[in-house]
C-alpha cells in the first residue's frame, strides 16, 4: 500500500475506539442515576407514613425522565477481503473522465462538422442563386435591347411612312397645280395670240426701256474726283433702282393677293352656282 493509505487506516481505527468511548460513558450515567433513585427511595421510608403515601402519589403523578441514549453511529463499511486498491479507483476516475471528454470532444467534432456542411450548402445556394440572377440580368438586358431595336425599327418605318405619304400629297398637288397652270396656260396663249396683232410686245418693251437706262460708262480720261462723283452718281441711281424694285415686288404680291382673292370667290360663286342647280333666275331685271 501507498503512504496514503496509512493515514486512513489510523483514522479508522480512532473512530472504532471513540465508539466504544462513547458507549461506556453513557452507561455509566445511566447507573448514576439508578443510584440516586435508590438512595431518594431510601429517604422516602424513613419519613412519615402519611407522608410516603403522599409522595408516592406525587412520584406516579410526576413524569419519569427518560435514561439518556447516545446518538447511534454507524461503523463505515469497509471492503471484505483486501484493502482499498486507491491507485485503480483513480485509474476508473480518470477512465471515466477520459471516456466523457472523448465523448464530448466526438459530439463537438461531429456538430462542426455537420455546421461545415450547412455552410457549404449555403455557399452552393448563393452561388446558384447568383448565377440565376445574373443569367436573369443578361435575359432582361437581351429583351430590353430587342425591345429598343423594334422601337427603332418602327420609328424607322412610321417616318418612311409619313416621307411616303407626304411625297405622295405633294405629287398630287403638284400636278392639281400642273392642271391648273396648264389650265390657266391655255389661256394665256390666247390671250398672246390676241396681242400678236400689236406692234410690240411686253418682253420687247422691256428690252427697249432697259437699253435706254444703260448707257456706256467712259471713265477712261476722268481723273479721281470725276470718278469719285461718278461713283456717288451711280450709287444715288442703285438706291433709287433698289427702292423702285422693292415698290415693284410690293405691288405685285398685292396684285398677286387680290387675283387669289377673286379667284377664290369666283370657285366659292361656281361651287354654289353648280351646287343650287340651273333654276329661275331674275336677269336684266326680269325672271327667266
Amino acid at each position: 500500500m501507498s503512504d496514503n493509505e496509512n493515514p486512513t487506516d489510523e483514522q479508522e481505527e480512532e473512530e472504532t475506539e471513540e465508539v466504544p468511548e462513547a458507549a461506556e460513558e453513557a452507561e455509566d450515567a445511566g447507573e448514576e442515576g439508578d443510584g440516586g433513585d435508590e438512595e431518594g427511595e431510601g429517604a422516602v421510608e424513613e419519613a412519615p407514613a402519611d407522608d410516603a403515601s403522599a409522595e408516592e402519589e406525587e412520584e406516579e403523578e410526576r413524569p419519569k425522565p427518560k435514561p439518556f441514549a447516545p446518538p447511534q453511529m454507524q461503523m463505515p463499511k469497509m471492503p471484505e477481503g483486501d484493502k482499498v486498491d486507491f491507485d485503480d479507483l483513480h485509474r476508473k476516475r480518470m477512465e471515466k473522465d477520459l471516456g466523457e471528454l472523448q465523448t464530448l470532444i466526438a459530439a463537438h467534432f461531429e456538430k462542426r462538422q455537420k455546421e461545415e456542411e450547412e455552410l457549404i450548402a449555403l455557399k452552393a445556394r448563393i452561388e446558384k442563386r447568383r448565377s440565376e440572377r445574373s443569367e436573369q440580368q443578361r435575359i432582361r438586358a437581351e429583351k430590353e435591347k430587342d425591345r429598343l431595336a423594334r422601337q427603332a425599327e418602327e420609328k424607322v418605318r412610321k417616318e418612311e411612312a409619313d416621307m411616303k405619304r407626304r411625297g405622295d400629297d405633294d405629287a398630287k398637288k403638284r400636278k392639281v397645280l400642273t392642271d391648273r397652270t396648264a389650265q390657266y396656260g391655255g389661256y394665256l396663249a390666247k390671250a398672246e395670240r390676241g396681242k400678236g396683232s400689236k406692234k410690240m410686245t411686253e418682253r420687247e418693251k422691256k428690252r427697249k426701256i432697259l437699253a435706254e437706262r444703260r448707257k456706256a460708262l467712259n471713265i477712261d480720261h476722268l481723273a479721281e474726283d470725276k470718278l469719285r462723283e461718278k461713283a456717288n452718281e451711280m450709287h444715288l441711281w442703285l438706291t433709287q433702282l433698289e427702292s423702285e424694285k422693292f415698290d415693284l415686288q410690293e405691288q405685285l404680291k398685292r396684285q398677286k393677293y387680290e387675283a387669289n382673292v377673286l379667284r377664290l370667290r369666283v370657285q366659292d360663286a361656281q361651287s354654289k352656282y353648280s351646287k343650287g342647280g340651273r333654276g329661275k333666275g331674275k336677269v336684266g331685271g326680269r325672271w327667266k
